[in-house]
């Protein structure tokens, strides 16, 4: 990577497993602080931590006044003042991308009318955009046809119930595991270690929402 600047999208295939995002190094300015470190642009979020970790920024596009690209920079407008990123000739890109970005269920992939099965406490935001999009879901079990399971688990404990769920699928159907971030009581390595126990193969991670992660798990495709 570039000492300068680096700007990229960042799709890494890890053993199968697709991560999907945008980063730069670049410089950013924020009121009177200015520093070089690393930006990433995430699902729902601008996220900025300068080289010597000083600085640190984060962003939710929600709370975003307005955002414009011009000689390179990228130029926000938040509630706490403007913050401007070098980001060369992507400033635009990530501007498009804040200003419309991807919907919940796109990058979930969720298309009109599909079987949705859902175990477990999830968000009532999430369950109201998903029924907007299909009528067929169901709640607390898994039908048989289902193409997409989603399943909240808190703890490593509720991790348990992933063996079972896995022999639910057929086919191309997918498992979404939807747990928190940054907690102690269940991390991303808990989640995989279950759902590779289960025979299932982790594919894609995307940001649930600003306080929960999403793995994708499908059966392995010389399995089906």
């Amino acid at each position: 990577m570039r000492e300068n600047l680096h700007i990229g999208v960042r799709i890494y295939i890890l053993k199968g497993r697709e991560f999907v995002g945008n980063e730069a190094n670049c410089v950013a300015r924020f009121g009177k602080q200015k520093a070089r470190g690393k930006a990433l642009l995430e699902t729902s979020e601008l996220v900025f931590r300068s080289e010597d970790g000083a600085m640190r920024l984060k962003f939710n596009f929600a709370e975003i006044k307005s955002a414009a690209a011009a000689s390179g920079e990228l130029r926000l407008e938040v509630p706490e003042g403007a913050a401007v990123f070098e980001l060369g000739a992507n400033a635009a890109k990530w501007c498009e991308k804040i200003l419309h970005p991807k919907t919940r269920l796109e990058k979930l992939g969720i298309q009109p009318n599909a079987s949705v099965s859902l175990i477990g406490d999830l968000h009532a935001d999430f369950l109201a955009e998903l029924r907007a999009q299909t009528k067929n879901v169901s709640n607390g079990k898994v039908v048989a046809d289902a193409q997409w399971i989603f399943f909240a688990a808190d703890s490593a404990k509720d991790l348990s119930q992933v063996s079972k769920l896995a022999k639910s699928l057929k086919g191309a159907a997918a498992l979404w595991i939807v747990y928190p971030k940054g907690q102690k009581q269940i991390t991303e390595n808990d989640v995989l270690a279950a759902g590779r126990k289960s025979g299932l193969k982790d594919m894609k991670v995307v940001g649930f929402s600003p306080t929960h992660t999403a793995l994708k798990f499908v059966i392995p495709v010389e399995k089906r």
